[in-house]
């Protein structure tokens, strides 16, 4: 093998990569938020709604979880402009990776939501409160608390999926990589990096995704035992 490893140039260019592994992680977290603000309103049609709201929430989920990303990322950029809806191609990204993460989102709390106890609910009722104040008053933060880890992993999905807006020429990540190597011709040595970048930013997340955790749902909550005690 012939091939003489240059990482030095990837140094030249390493602030713009930084760049890009800040616009991956702006958009993922914005994304994630929105997202998860959506598939919380979809959670509630989707187990406590009118029998017409759990049949639409079922069938975007099943659109959303049944499409490729890429192809959701193409109608919002290349096919809403038909509708007279133009976005930029980062708010068109914001818009898909949000979408997305909200249909796997629903299922996500769904699974979260039946595993609130039924008494708790009925104790809701009993007490004559409706079902709006029931979800976000006993059943939203425990079902959360439950599905945490499965939030936090889609999260994590999500801003790795975030590099095929690259497509779109979004300056993230991906994109930057991809334009730095085909100007340079040192493709091993940038995507080699922007891997340890993508494992970076993984890694940091799921830390600061444990920390969340702690904070919002142990901190100041005394642990039990096996025995209850």
């Amino acid at each position: 093998m012939n091939y003489v490893f240059q990482f030095g140039i990837v140094w030249d260019h390493f602030d713009r990569l930084v760049a890009g592994s800040l616009t991956t992680l702006r958009l993922s977290v914005a994304a994630f938020l929105i997202g998860l603000c959506v598939a919380c309103v979809l959670a509630y049609f989707r187990s406590a709604g009118p029998r017409w709201g759990r049949g639409l929430v079922m069938g975007y989920v099943e659109f959303i979880r049944n499409t490729p990303f890429l192809i959701q990322l193409f109608v919002a950029y290349f096919s809403l402009p038909a509708l007279g809806i133009r976005l930029e191609a980062e708010e068109a990204a914001l818009l898909a990776m949000s979408v997305n993460f909200s249909g796997y989102g629903v299922e996500i709390l769904r699974a979260g939501v039946e595993a609130v106890p039924r008494g708790q609910i009925e104790a809701g009722e009993a007490m004559g409160l409706g079902k709006l104040r029931i979800y976000r008053h006993i059943v939203l933060f425990q079902a959360v608390k439950t599905v945490y880890p499965g939030l936090a992993s889609q999260f994590i999905l999500l801003m790795l999926g975030s590099s095929l807006i690259a497509s779109i020429s979004v300056e993230e990540l991906t994109g930057v990589t991809n334009s730095l190597q085909s100007t340079t011709f040192r493709a091993f040595e940038f995507y080699f990096v922007a891997t340890g970048l993508y494992l970076g930013l993984a890694a940091a997340l799921r830390l600061a995704l444990d920390a969340v955790y702690w904070s919002v749902f142990l901190r100041g909550y005394p642990r039990t035992g096996r025995d209850g005690r």
